[in-house]
């Protein structure tokens, strides 16, 4: 897939609600209710992230969890960056 441009990527973050971009990367942070909640919310994204085969970095500090999306083999920021988060976001 190939790395998108400066052009391309701006109002991509914007359609990315709540998505911010550091460097070759996209990351967010969601906060849950509690530690169950946020383990569930990781569990639906593992299902979203598999099925595209695409993983994103995944840090978890008990009801919050922070993701980082990047297409590494491409060396920075794809479609599938964009299109995961979409997906992710229906989640809340």
């Amino acid at each position: 897939m190939a790395l998108l441009t400066e052009k391309q990527i701006a109002p991509k973050i914007k359609s990315a609600k709540g998505w911010k971009r550091n460097g070759n990367e996209i990351y967010r942070t969601f906060i849950m209710k509690d530690f169950v909640r946020a383990m569930g919310f990781v569990q639906s994204v593992a299902l979203f992230a598999e099925k595209a085969d695409h993983h994103p970095d995944i840090d978890i500090r008990w009801n919050k969890v922070t993701l980082v999306l990047s297409t590494h083999n491409e060396g920075g920021l794809t479609e599938k960056d964009f299109s995961l988060a979409v997906q992710i976001n229906s989640l809340i």
